[in-house]
C-alpha cells in the first residue's frame, strides 16, 4: 500500500516545478463591489469582537485572584490561541477584500498552512485538557488538587502547545512536495489542504488519503476522549443530592460541551472525509464558521454560563471605567 505513496512523493522530488516562485491566487468570496465592502464591514466587526471578548477573558484570569486556578488558567490560554487562531487567516482575508489581487506566494500560502491547522491541532489538545480537568474536579474531587497542581496544568499547556505544532509537520511536508503548476487559482479564501492538494500538476491520491487517515485518525480520538470525559461527568453529577450542585456542575460543564459541539461538528464535515467529496461551496461557509464564528463565541458562552466569570469581567470593566 505504501509503496506506490512514496513512488508518488519521489516522482514529484523530480517533476517539481520550482515551487518556490510559484504565486497563488485565492478567489475568497467573488462578489461584486458593493457585496465585497459589506463582508468586509461585517467580517472585521466580527474579528474586533472576537480580539476583545477573548482579551476580556485573559486579562479577568490574570487579574482576578479567585481565577488563579487551573481550570481559569486552561480558559485563559484557550483564549490566546483563539486570537492567534484567527489572526493566522482573518487579516489576510480582509485584506483581499480590498485588493485587485488577492495573491499569495507559496512560502506565505503553506506558512499559512502551517500555522492555521497547527493551531487548530492545538485546540483539539486543549479542549481535551479541559475535559480532562473537569472529569478530574467532578468525579475525583479528593484526588484535584494533587494532581491538577498550577505547575501540572502549565505542563500540560505547553504539552499542548508543542504537540499541536508537532503534530502537523507531516502533512505539510508531503503537501509541499507536491509539484504545482505556476499562478493556481484557490476557490477558497485561505491555503486548505482540499482546494491545495486538487491543484498539483500530477495526481496526488496518496496524499490526500494520508492527510484524510491523519485527520481522521486526529479529530475522533480527541473527540471520543472528550465525548468519555463528559459522559463520565454527567452520571457523577446525576448523583449528586444537592440541586445547586448539580446546577453549578451542569453550567459549567454545559459551557465546555457547547464549545466542544460548535468545533468538532464544523471540522468533521470539512476534515474527515477525502477532499474531493467536499464541495467548494461548503468548505468555504464551514471553514468560516469554524474559523471565525467559534472563537467569537466562545467568549460569550464561558462568560454568560459561569458565575465566577461575570463577576470577574464586571469587576474588571469597573476598574478600567475608572
Amino acid at each position: 500500500m505504501w509503496k506506490p505513496i512514496f513512488a508518488d512523493l519521489e516522482t514529484n522530488k523530480n517533476l517539481n516545478v520550482n515551487n518556490c516562485s510559484c504565486t497563488f491566487i485565492l478567489l475568497g468570496f467573488s462578489y461584486n463591489w458593493k457585496i465585497q465592502i459589506l463582508l468586509f464591514s461585517v467580517f472585521f466587526g466580527t474579528y474586533i469582537s472576537t480580539l476583545i471578548g477573548n482579551l476580556c477573558i485573559i486579562c479577568a484570569v490574570r487579574w482576578d485572584y479567585r481565577l488563579q486556578t487551573p481550570m481559569y488558567i486552561l480558559l485563559a490560554n484557550f483564549s490566546f490561541l483563539e486570537i492567534c487562531y484567527i489572526n493566522s487567516t482573518v487579516p489576510n482575508m480582509l485584506a483581499n477584500f480590498l485588493s485587485e489581487s488577492s495573491t499569495i506566494s507559496f512560502s506565505g500560502c503553506f506558512l499559512q498552512f502551517y500555522f492555521f491547522f497547527s493551531m487548530g491541532t492545538t485546540e483539539t489538545f486543549f479542549l481535551s485538557v479541559m475535559a480532562f480537568d473537569r472529569y478530574l474536579a467532578i468525579c475525583k474531587p479528593l484526588h484535584y488538587p494533587t494532581i491538577m497542581t498550577v505547575q501540572n496544568c502549565c505542563r500540560m499547556g505547553t504539552g499542548c502547545w508543542a504537540c499541536g505544532f508537532l503534530c502537523f509537520l507531516l502533512p505539510i511536508y508531503l503537501a509541499s512536495q507536491l509539484p504545482f503548476c505556476c499562478a493556481n487559482k484557490i476557490d477558497h479564501f485561505l491555503c486548505d489542504p482540499g482546494p491545495l492538494i486538487k491543484l498539483s500538476c500530477e495526481p496526488a491520491s496518496g496524499t490526500e488519503i494520508i492527510c484524510a487517515i491523519y485527520n481522521s485518525v486526529l479529530i475522533f480520538s480527541t473527540f471520543l476522549f472528550i465525548t468519555s470525559s463528559y459522559t463520565l461527568v454527567i452520571k457523577a453529577v446525576l448523583r449528586v443530592p444537592s440541586a445547586e450542585g448539580q446546577r453549578k456542575a451542569f453550567s459549567t460543564c454545559g459551557s465546555h460541551l457547547a464549545v466542544v459541539s460548535l468545533f468538532y461538528g464544523s471540522i468533521m464535515v470539512v476534515y474527515v472525509s477525502p477532499t474531493a467529496g467536499n464541495p467548494a461551496g461548503m468548505q468555504k461557509i464551514v471553514t468560516l464558521f469554524y474559523s471565525m464564528l467559534t472563537p467569537l463565541f466562545n467568549p460569550l458562552i464561558y462568560s454568560l454560563r459561569n458565575r465566577e466569570m461575570k463577576e470577574a469581567l464586571r469587576k474588571l470593566f469597573s476598574s478600567v471605567r475608572f
